[in-house]
């Protein structure tokens, strides 16, 4: 499936950094042809908004900011996110495409 580049921005970044050492990290998103998209004041401002939503529908320590911010990050920049969703995503991004991993092996 090709739909386009492949982007991350600062959550995602952040968790994947622990796994790789020195320059590694470069390398792969450049091996990849993985580009970091920053997040935007109307990603950040829709985080904050589902997040809000998440908190009014009595939502527990379950669910933390940084997959708000994710979701919102690719409903923004790419339309689009590769994750693993047991629904998460798709209840609170209605009009994101949610793909999961094994659908594109």
């Amino acid at each position: 499936m090709r739909s386009g580049s492949l982007i991350l921005g600062e959550c995602v970044l952040a968790e994947i950094t622990p796994v790789f050492r020195n320059n590694d990290l470069r390398t792969f998103l450049s091996d990849w042809g993985i580009t970091f998209v920053p997040s935007s004041i109307e990603s950040s401002h829709l985080a904050g908004t589902m997040y809000l939503q998440y908190l009014n529908r009595k939502g527990t320590s379950r669910r933390v900011l940084p997959d708000f911010l994710i979701g919102a990050h690719a409903r923004c920049h790419a339309e689009r996110l590769l994750a693993r969703d047991r629904g998460y995503y798709r209840d609170y991004f209605t009009d994101l495409l949610v793909i999961e991993p094994s659908e594109i092996l």
